[in-house]
């Protein structure tokens, strides 16, 4: 044997041993271990048969697609939030235009007293946290005068007026805790 041929058979044993260790790299990666019970967890190769098991779950990249699942919508989700309900509550005269809670907004429509006035209000609250506190809701009032000719001018309100508001709406959200609260000690 020469050296050529000593060395190619050198460089085959080692590409022999390359392929090797990978093969088992790879198998060892079809298997996982949970990191809560930490058992081995023997992972689906095959694409196809993996999505329809996590569509069957409930999961997968567009979530429940089935609808197997019986989730919570966003009114689930409000009625537990004292704030938002407390909005409703105080401002309930208001008409309202938009109510989003996934985005934290409501948006009342155009107000006023009387019908001939040519003074209205609109009021929005966004809501910044859950929890109950002064700095979790954002009130924002716009006047609007409108003269005979149907020309109007809108303005934003003086923040004392928007600080009233969300006071009342502090208030009633403190009321709603408190009548809670007494439901749960009975």
């Amino acid at each position: 044997m020469n050296s050529n041929q000593i060395f190619f058979q050198f460089i085959g044993t080692k590409i022999k041993f390359i392929l090797l260790f990978s093969l088992i790299i790879v198998l060892l990666q079809c298997s996982k271990t949970d990191s809560i019970t930490g058992e081995k967890v023997l992972v689906e190769p095959n694409a196809q048969a993996k999505a329809k098991e996590y569509a069957e779950k409930g999961g997968g990249l567009f979530g429940d697609i089935n609808n197997k699942k019986s989730s919570g919508t966003n009114y689930e989700f409000a009625t537990s939030n004292v704030l938002w309900r407390a909005t409703f509550k105080s401002l309930d005269f208001l008409p309202l235009v938009n109510a989003d809670y996934s985005g934290g907004i409501i948006i009342y429509d155009w107000y006023s007293e009387n019908l001939n006035s040519k003074e209205q209000v609109k009021i929005t609250v966004r809501f910044l946290d859950n929890e109950l506190k002064s700095s979790s809701i954002q009130v924002s009032a716009h006047k609007k005068v409108c003269e005979e000719n149907e020309r109007c001018v809108i303005s934003k309100m003086n923040e004392k007026f928007s600080n009233e508001i969300k006071e009342t709406i502090l208030n009633e959200a403190r009321n709603i805790k408190i009548q809670e609260a007494k439901k749960e000690i009975k």
